[in-house]
């Protein structure tokens, strides 16, 4: 039975946030758990807020805890999220709260659509939201799954001898169900009216409700992903918050030259290790936008990174001559290659110092600036962050000490309205690169021009808290697909030979 094509109706997406931490040994509500530096269901609302196929989200509360999550709403200008509503007992009874919430002020034969989902699944895609919107186009009911990897067993329990298999069903029919779970409101709102009647009615999920008591009504399948994982057991927390440390994000660019220069104009840049490489090209750039840019850097202006004294003097005269510093940069590094056990104190010091003191001593005088301006400070990682290697001790251990403090940094300053990010470019051709390694062959490296450009959008974005890939064949460069968990685990397979 399928729907006939007309406009797409409004579409809500429901987030049914009733469960408890129990599970994983929390007292209060595992979708208030912090991972990457926000609650779960902040990082689940934020997806929502930012799909171009919602229209509007209600979310359904764990009792008791319904202010805790009108605050998050609040500060993190969750603006699609109409209402936070106390949920039932049972996941039947809030479903059922939720439909009631839905019917309210609809005209006589309106109709909508609604998206059921679990805000302990946080690393929902774009893509799964668009195909189960467009699946609603056709069919008034969908569910979302992936095939399954394990064999499934059927038992039996035996007395007291334990448990013995019965069965041993055809994998390759099986899937893991996940969420959204989406409907036509007229569709779910029927299936439940029929299971009230039912005195032995109990379910799980929404759509095997639509199963029992809608049998005529087909539900179709969108396929899920590997990453959108259910936070329930302990261990889902650790990989749950790995995993948003290892996914990439992409920046949007702007629609034109003309763009640029309207965000830029009139803004001040300061770029340390400005002198040469990524950071003289993100500062050229942006001259060319009408920013005032203040380049530094130890061979052109004498100005040692490493040195406080020297970071608030730039940042001083910045703000002395242009009266606002909207953008803090820091692309200063050594990068120091050999056994640990061989290397010598003096070096030691030299890469604690340039490669992570001074940008913790950056971050820390830019403070005040960018609080007035509600500006950004962009930070630079490398491609081996998330393994260190043997000879790379030094650098690869104050690298991934970037991301962490640029997540960190993020969570602190987002009351000010400070954005941090860390841009994490593959194998780049700079100066620091080729005395290193020496000269490498044509097109293997990333050119520092390219990188200054994904800065630049970092800069004019909303972003805060990413870590921004840019490769030479970048896979997030699609904004409006997936969220970049996808490129995850190609990310780290590559970053195994990587080293920026």
């Amino acid at each position: 039975m399928s729907v006939p094509h007309h406009a797409k109706p409004r579409t809500t997406a429901v987030v049914l946030a009733g469960g408890t931490g129990q599970r994983v040994g929390l007292s209060i509500p595992k979708q208030l758990l912090k991972i990457a530096g926000k609650a779960v269901i902040e990082h689940t609302l934020t997806v929502f807020q930012n799909a171009e196929d919602i229209d509007d989200v209600i979310v359904l509360m764990a009792p008791g805890f319904v202010p805790d999550v009108e605050k998050i709403v609040a500060k993190a200008g969750l603006t699609k999220v109409t209402r936070v509503i106390e949920g039932g007992s049972t996941r039947n009874e809030t479903t059922e709260r939720a439909i009631a919430a839905l019917g309210e002020g609809l005209a006589e034969g309106e109709d909508r659509n609604v998206l059921f989902h679990d805000a302990v699944r946080p690393l929902l895609s774009q893509r799964v939201i668009k195909d189960c919107v467009d699946a609603l186009d056709r069919y008034e009911a969908v569910d979302v799954a992936i095939p399954s990897a394990d064999t499934i067993i059927v038992t039996r329990t035996h007395g007291g001898d334990g448990e013995f298999i019965t069965d041993v069903p055809d994998r390759s029919r099986l899937r893991r169900g996940q969420t959204p779970q989406a409907f036509k409101l007229s569709t779910i709102r029927k299936a439940y009216k029929i299971a009230a009647g039912d005195p032995n009615f109990q379910a799980t999920d929404d759509c095997s409700v639509v199963l029992r008591y809608l049998p005529d009504v087909p539900i179709y399948v969108v396929a899920g992903d590997e990453y959108n994982m259910k936070v329930t057991q302990p261990v889902d927390v650790f990989i749950t918050d790995k995993l948003f440390q290892l996914a990439s994000t992409a920046a949007p660019r702007q629609a034109d030259e003309a763009a640029y220069r309207e965000l830029l104009s009139g803004r001040t840049l300061v770029v340390f290790g400005g002198s040469y490489g990524i950071g003289a090209d993100i500062a050229k750039l942006a001259e060319q936008y009408g920013a005032s840019v203040y380049a530094l850097g130890r061979s052109t202006t004498g100005t040692h990174v490493e040195n406080p004294e020297h970071v608030d003097d730039a940042l001083s005269k910045a703000y002395a001559e242009t009266g606002r510093i909207d953008y803090v940069i820091n692309t200063a590094g050594v990068l120091r290659i050999g056994k640990l056990a061989e290397t010598d104190n003096t070096t030691i010091q030299e890469a604690l110092n340039v490669n992570y003191l001074a940008p913790v001593q950056i971050a820390r005088a830019s403070y005040k600036y960018l609080a007035e301006t509600r500006g950004q400070l962009l930070l630079y990682t490398s491609s081996s962050y998330t393994r260190g290697r043997a000879e790379y001790s030094l650098y690869s251990s104050t690298k991934a000490a970037m991301v962490n403090l640029t997540q960190a940094l993020a969570d602190e300053w987002a009351g000010e309205g400070i954005r941090v990010n860390c841009v994490n470019p593959e194998r780049t051709a700079t100066p620091m690169r080729t005395k290193a390694f020496g000269q490498e062959p044509d097109g293997s490296l990333l050119s520092s021009e390219a990188v200054a450009r994904t800065s630049l959008d970092v800069l004019l974005s909303a972003m805060t808290g990413h870590v921004i890939d840019v490769r030479q064949q970048d896979p997030t460069s699609d904004v409006s697909g997936s969220s970049g968990f996808e490129q995850a685990l190609a990310s780290v397979l590559d970053r195994q030979e990587d080293v920026s």
